[in-house]
């Protein structure tokens, strides 16, 4: 398993170049393609200068240590562009994240299906959702789904990672049925009880059952995300 030249450049094009030592999103000083004093050295200080070349180089090693990392993390084994997506992955989160993460429990569980939208989770910092991370996750569950080099997938894929990850159908959702089956007896009732009362509970009822059904296909709309 190895990082391959287009995980290489997925990185380094999200990771953006900056010559000079900057806070990024989470306050950490970083410099050159993301690089901070956790990856090793050079240590990054206010008014530390890298040139491009420097900053390449940097990036070599960095990318290798995490490489390294996720290696060791992984108890499967995955082919490169998957890896390629995970240490891109790992290289944005960091180390410690990545192995706590859900997205490496799923791949060490064989459920490649379900990595998209674990990748999909983290797209925050400092508790603000970043566009530039939904982009990057998206590229990189492009890259592990079918080793597409980085590239960010179709609308109708983007917001999934894999198209086949669907809720369940609301015409075969208990949830929906049972909501149906509720203001059906709202209905009953309204023949078994004073006039008022009736209404009253047919109301309450109803009322019940929008809300169930509002709440259903909220959550079907979310799981298609």
């Amino acid at each position: 398993m190895t990082l391959t030249e287009e995980g290489l450049a997925l990185i380094r094009r999200f990771e953006g170049f900056r010559s000079d030592a900057y806070w990024d999103a989470v306050g950490v000083w970083t410099i050159g393609y993301g690089h901070t004093s956790m990856a090793g050295p050079p240590r990054v200080v206010p008014g530390l200068r890298l040139t491009a070349q420097e900053a390449a180089d940097i990036l070599a090693r960095d990318a290798a240590h995490f490489a390294d990392g996720v290696r060791d993390a992984l108890k499967v084994t995955v082919s490169d562009a998957q890896f390629s997506a995970l240490v891109s992955f790992a290289y944005n989160v960091g180390l410690g994240n990545f192995r706590r993460s859900s997205v490496l429990k799923a791949v060490n569980e064989g459920r490649m299906e379900a990595v998209p939208r674990r990748l999909a989770l983290w797209v925050k910092a400092g508790g603000r959702t970043l566009p530039g991370l939904v982009t990057r996750r998206a590229a990189e569950a492009a890259l592990f789904v079918d080793g597409n080099n980085g590239a960010v997938p179709p609308r109708s894929v983007r917001r999934t990672g894999v198209e086949a990850v669907q809720g369940k159908p609301p015409a075969t959702s208990r949830t929906l049925q049972a909501a149906i089956a509720a203001a059906c007896a709202a209905v009953a009732q309204s023949f078994a009880v004073p006039r008022m009362l009736a209404v009253a509970l047919a109301l309450v009822i109803l009322g019940a059952a929008a809300f169930i059904v509002y709440d259903r296909v909220k959550k079907l709309n979310e799981e298609a995300l």
